[in-house]
């Protein structure tokens, strides 16, 4: 069975003020909470179909790694496309994604970042639900792709988000990883948030994916990944440059929310979820 011991929430889903922690009125983002409130109810009365979830991906200079994901991923019963975004790859990523012919591809150069390669696939997926991916896993199966939809599918939750094997402790201690690049998420919600998403920095995506589902009040499943791990940028780019890129990506959410509102955001968030059960 799709859904064993998930129980469809009764709660539902809310759309309050649209305000940074710093008092300013956030136009974009509360543009697309009110946007998706608009669609919820549709998406809700149809049946819970796996054809409804396109899968997009984001890859820069990933070809040592991606193919691992892609055969998770392609002829995947839950998933209706496949949808990969070459982020201005120089390396053999292009040629590695034409071995996959039922995927699709969309490749522009220069490299632009994974918020803007985001925006990119959001803009191309025909499905009522988007299966966000990172390039760069390993050890993901079918069947992992599969616990993350589950929880959304069955009804349980109308977001899901990995918690991986090597997220770091803290995020495994506080039972959530804010920032996990894995996740399913109404298109609705995104859809109307494209264009702001194309300014955002280059890793802020999910720091205002965050803002908008605590201003929906929607329901999130943590689901428990133990043997998914992520490959760390300095196992890929080397140690100083791939801490340098690690520091950007702290600096971009930074950017994008404050320290004080990370914190605000793991805690409204952590308010929003639940353990899903392990399959």
């Amino acid at each position: 069975m799709l859904c064993p011991g998930l129980q469809a929430g009764a709660r539902r889903s809310h759309v309050g003020g649209s305000r940074l922690e710093d008092g300013r009125e956030s136009r974009q983002s509360g543009a697309a909470a009110a946007g998706f409130q608009a669609n919820l109810s549709k998406v809700n009365q149809s049946p819970p179909v796996a054809s409804r979830i396109s899968c997009v991906l984001c890859a820069y200079n990933e070809a040592d790694r991606i193919q691992n994901i892609l055969e998770a991923v392609t002829g995947h019963p839950m998933l209706a496309e496949v949808i990969v975004v070459n982020d201005g790859s120089t390396d053999a990523t292009e040629g590695l994604l034409r071995r996959f012919p039922d995927i699709k591809v969309i490749s522009y150069s220069p490299n632009r970042g994974k918020t803007y390669a985001l925006s990119r696939g959001i803009s191309a997926a025909s499905g009522e639900h988007l299966m966000l991916l990172d390039a760069d896993l390993a050890g993901v199966t079918a069947k992992d792709i599969e616990a993350l939809g589950a929880p959304v599918l069955c009804g349980a939750a109308d977001v899901s988000i990995s918690l991986r094997g090597n997220s770091l402790a803290i995020y495994r201690l506080f039972g959530l990883d804010f920032v996990s690049g894995e996740r399913v998420i109404p298109a609705a919600l995104l859809r109307d948030a494209v264009a702001a998403m194309e300014r955002l920095p280059r890793w802020g995506g999910e720091a205002y994916m965050n803002e908008l589902i605590i201003k929906g009040r929607l329901r999130v499943a943590v689901v428990n990944w133990p043997a998914v791990f992520n490959i760390r940028k300095y196992s890929k780019i080397g140690r100083w440059r791939g801490l340098l890129a690690e520091l950007g990506m702290i600096s971009d959410a930074v950017r994008v929310l404050s320290p004080w509102g990370i914190i605000r955001q793991n805690l409204a968030l952590r308010r929003l979820a639940y353990r899903a059960p392990t399959r």
